[in-house]
């Protein structure tokens, strides 16, 4: 817990809690509306091949998961730490220029 709370900036017990909450929270709720989002567009497992459906089903409850996350963490308090955690992400995927985007909208 302590290389945890180390690498994230966290000096406390209790913020280490509601993030672990906050990320179990948006994971559960992210693949649990993905299922009428698929249906919305028409996609379901018995229409198309597995192969194809969880690949796509993937795609879609990834963007979910990355919005939901910071909207998540902010009703948790932990806004600035999430928001952080998303730019980084955003920096990976070499989508940088959104979190710019959103950070000059911000100020």
């Amino acid at each position: 817990m302590n290389k945890l709370k180390k690498r994230w900036n966290i000096t406390s017990n209790w913020q280490l809690i509601l993030i672990f909450v906050v990320f179990a929270i948006t994971g559960s709720t992210a693949a649990y509306l993905s299922k009428p989002f698929t249906d919305f567009i028409g996609l379901h497992k018995e229409s198309v091949s597995l192969w194809l459906y969880w690949p796509i089903r993937l795609l879609i409850i990834f963007p979910i998961y990355q919005i939901m996350l910071v909207l998540i963490g902010a009703l948790f308090g932990q806004f600035k730490f999430f928001w952080e955690f998303e730019k980084k992400m955003l920096e990976r995927l070499k989508l940088g220029f959104i979190a710019d985007f959103v950070d000059k909208k911000i100020k």
